[in-house]
C-alpha cells in the first residue's frame, strides 16, 4: 500500500494544517513502490480523469491522501494487470460507490501474447505482448505501427515490449493533444538514445568485472545514473523555456 506522510510545510511538502501534498511530495511517496513513476505520468493520469487534485490560487496542484491512494491503485493495475485506463477508471468509480466489484481482466490477447509472456516469466524486467500494449495504451494497431516507424516504440525481444512502453505510449498520446505529432518526437528519441549510451559507457566496466557483486552493482548504478540524467534533462528543458513547473 502507498504510505502518505502526515504533514510538512511549503510548496514541496504537505500544506500546513490541511494534509494536502504537492506533486513533488506525491512523487516521492509513490516512488517507494513505483520507482519509474514521473511527474508527467501523474499529470497524464489527471488529464485522463483518474484523479482531481485541488488547486491553489496560484495554480499549484495539491493532493489529498485519497488522491495518492487512488494513484497507487491505478499504477498497480497498470503494472500488474495491464488494464486500459478506461477500465481502471470504471473499476475505481464503482469501488468508491461502495459496489462489490471484482478486478477486471483483459480478454484473450492477440498475436500469441499469452504464450510469449509465459515464456518471458522469470526475466529481470516485465514484458507484455503487442495485444496487451494496445489495450493498456488504448490505441489501435495502425497507431502503434506509425510510432514504431519513427522509432518511438519497439519490441525488446520475441515481439514483447517492456512495461515502460505503456508510459511512453501515454505520453505520446498526451503530446498529440497539443498538435505534437510522432514525427516531431524523433529528436527526443535520438537524445534519449544518446543519454542511454552515455550511461552504458560509464557502467560498462562494472558489467564486465570478474566479481559477481560488482556486476550486480552495475544495475543499481545504471538506475542511479538514469535518474540523474532524467532530472538534468528536465532541468535543462525548463531552463531553456524559462519556466518553473509546479
Amino acid at each position: 500500500m502507498v504510505q502518505t506522510p502526515s504533514g510538512g510545510a511549503g510548496d514541496g511538502a504537505a500544506a500546513a494544517g490541511t494534509g494536502l501534498m504537492s506533486i513533488g511530495t506525491v512523487l516521492s511517496v509513490l516512488r517507494e513502490e513505483f520507482p519509474e513513476v514521473t511527474i508527467s505520468k501523474i499529470r497524464f493520469l489527471e488529464s485522463e480523469g483518474l484523479i482531481e487534485p485541488q488547486r491553489t490560487p496560484s495554480g499549484y496542484r495539491k493532493f489529498s491522501a485519497g488522491d495518492v491512494e487512488r494513484l497507487g491503485h491505478v499504477l498497480r493495475m497498470q503494472r500488474d494487470h495491464y488494464l486500459p485506463l478506461k477500465v481502471i477508471r470504471e473499476h475505481l468509480d464503482a469501488m468508491e460507490r461502495g459496489e462489490a466489484v471484482q478486478l477486471p481482466v483483459l480478454g484473450r490477447p492477440g498475436d500469441g501474447d499469452t504464450a510469449q509472456e509465459s515464456a518471458a516469466e522469470g526475466s529481470t524486467a516485465a514484458r507484455i505482448g503487442r495485444g496487451r500494449l494496445l489495450a493498456a495504451a488504448g490505441i489501435e494497431e495502425r497507431t502503434l505501427a506509425e510510432w514504431e516507424s519513427y522509432g518511438l516504440l519497439a519490441p525488446v525481444e520475441d515481439g514483447l515490449y517492456d512495461a515502460e512502453s505503456v508510459t511512453v505510449a501515454g505520453l505520446i498520446t498526451e503530446l498529440g493533444r497539443f498538435g505534437i505529432e510522432p514525427r516531431h518526437l524523433r529528436a527526443m528519441k535520438a537524445a534519449a538514445d544518446r543519454e542511454a549510451g552515455l550511461v552504458d559507457q560509464v557502467v560498462a566496466p562494472l558489467k564486465r568485472h570478474r566479481n559477481p557483486q560488482t556486476r550486480a552493482h552495475a544495475q543499481a548504478r545504471t538506475k542511479e545514473l538514469a535518474g540523474l540524467t532524467v532530472k538534468l534533462h528536465a532541468a535543462l528543458v525548463q531552463a531553456a523555456l524559462g519556466i518553473r513547473l509546479p
